[in-house]
């Protein structure tokens, strides 16, 4: 699975090289979103099973920190490529080639984590979630998908307000924020080490209340300072939510089933990153940007405090 998907990955890769229209662009985001798809969930589970049992928490966070490092790193690479190389629309996706040659070959020193070999079949796998599992799951996908919309509109629109409203048309600086937020995704996680585990949705859902009133503020004081905060503060969150979520996963799925939670784990974290852009783009074109940010910024406050305030009957009620 992960060598059919880094497969994938190099042919959008030479898709988006070779683009001269949109249909191409489309294309290539067709094959990226697979190749994501399917690494995601496998990799994960992959190396949650390949870990002893003591190392089950390193394991988490090798996965964590991958997914999201891949993020903060393309972002911040493609941004100064964009700013100081020649070529920015083409020079990112031959940089992805060359990283994908490498992880081919890469591949083959792993070790295979299912024992049991059967017949390969092209199904459609069901998202499921474990019954025993499955109200922590729930609340730990809504906060971190929470944290993911506000990453993905980071994504779409902070070169729009640092160009637009800032004047600051730097790429690499727009690749920054970006970055900063994905990074601090990933060691968000890794507060879940220290964190109690009844803490730390509480602590999630308070930072991303947080980090919607920075952004907000941002746009209203057109100011880049609550902007950058806010996105920080927003990973940090994301990421203790992310890591609750793989935690309530690792411990109280079979190993059989991991491969599937992860994946119907990932399929909502990544689908409240990329649908939200798209109202978010409709209503930059009805209401302008700095509206349109601050409604998502309160539409995303509102879903997190919801959570928050269900926490403690669900702690009583053991669900």
């Amino acid at each position: 699975m992960v060598a059919v998907a880094l497969l994938l990955a190099a042919g959008a890769a030479g898709l988006f090289l070779a683009a001269d229209g949109l249909a191409w662009i489309l294309a290539a985001r067709v094959l990226s979103g697979l190749s994501a798809a399917l690494i995601t969930g496998s990799a994960t589970a992959a190396l949650l099973d390949l870990a002893p049992p003591d190392g089950r928490a390193r394991a988490q966070s090798v996965a964590i920190a991958a997914n999201m490092g891949g993020l903060a790193a393309g972002t911040l690479i493609s941004g100064v490529l964009a700013q100081w190389a020649g070529s920015p629309l083409r020079l990112p996706w031959t940089v992805t080639l060359i990283l994908l040659a490498a992880a081919l070959p890469a591949l083959v020193l792993v070790p295979e984590s299912v024992r049991e070999r059967t017949r390969p079949a092209l199904r459609l796998q069901p998202l499921r979630v474990p019954a025993g599992i499955r109200g922590a799951f729930l609340r730990a996908a809504l906060t971190a998908g929470s944290g993911f919309a506000v990453l993905g509109v980071l994504t779409a629109v902070t070169g729009l307000f640092l160009g637009g409203l800032l004047h600051l048309t730097n790429h690499a600086l727009t690749g920054l924020v970006v970055f900063l937020a994905f990074t601090c995704t990933a060691l968000g996680q890794f507060a879940t080490r220290v964190l109690p585990p009844r803490r730390a949705l509480p602590v999630a859902c308070a930072g991303l209340v947080l980090a919607a009133a920075l952004i907000a503020t941002a746009l209203l004081a057109e100011s880049a300072a609550p902007l950058v905060a806010g996105a920080a503060v927003n990973g940090l969150a994301t990421g203790v939510a992310v890591g609750n979520g793989l935690g309530v996963i690792n411990g109280g799925t079979p190993p059989q089933r991991r491969g599937e939670a992860v994946s119907t784990f990932f399929a909502i974290l990544y689908s409240m990153l990329s649908v939200p852009v798209i109202g978010v783009g409709v209503l930059i074109q009805l209401a302008g940007l700095r509206t349109a940010g601050v409604i998502f910024s309160g539409l995303v406050a509102l879903l997190a405090a919801g959570v928050a305030v269900g926490l403690p009957r669900a702690g009583r009620t053991g669900g």
